[in-house]
């Protein structure tokens, strides 16, 4: 096996992990409504998600492993781009907010300041930031 394959099922194996994990955030109340539905659609599709992998971890997601990212700069590389999914394509309509504060606690930000860390993210993507400025603004934010 080649570095490169090395690095690709790796990357693979963390995005489907990360997949799962936004899937059980998903189905807490036991069931997707259609804007969950098509936001999971849409995410697959960015992480490189094939249809039977799909399936599989929709049919259960406990099969595979939960894997938050250790370095604040990780999660809120995640979060960034989660966000842009949902605000971008506006799947969740309403929902938008309250799926990215159960994620962001699924990252691991702290149930305590999760629903400001949402906010400030939505408010970032709005202006249409690049991935830079996102993680210095959030950064920022605590000092």
């Amino acid at each position: 096996m080649s570095f490169s394959d090395l690095f690709d099922s790796e990357f693979k194996l963390r995005n489907k992990g990360h997949f799962a994990s936004i899937v059980r955030v998903a189905l807490t109340d036991g069931k997707f409504s259609p804007e969950e539905k098509a936001f999971l659609d849409k995410l697959a599709l960015r992480l490189e998600i094939s249809a039977v992998e799909y399936e599989e971890i929709l049919e259960n997601p406990l099969n595979y492993p939960i894997n938050p990212p250790y370095l604040h700069e990780q999660r809120l590389e995640r979060l960034y781009d989660l966000a842009r999914i949902v605000h971008v394509d506006h799947h969740l309509g309403d929902q938008q907010e309250m799926l990215l504060r159960k994620i962001g606690v699924a990252l691991g930000f702290n149930t305590d300041n999760v629903n400001y860390i949402v906010d400030k993210a939505l408010k970032l993507v709005d202006k249409e930031v690049d991935s830079d400025t996102f993680l210095e603004e959030m950064q920022n934010m605590h000092k």
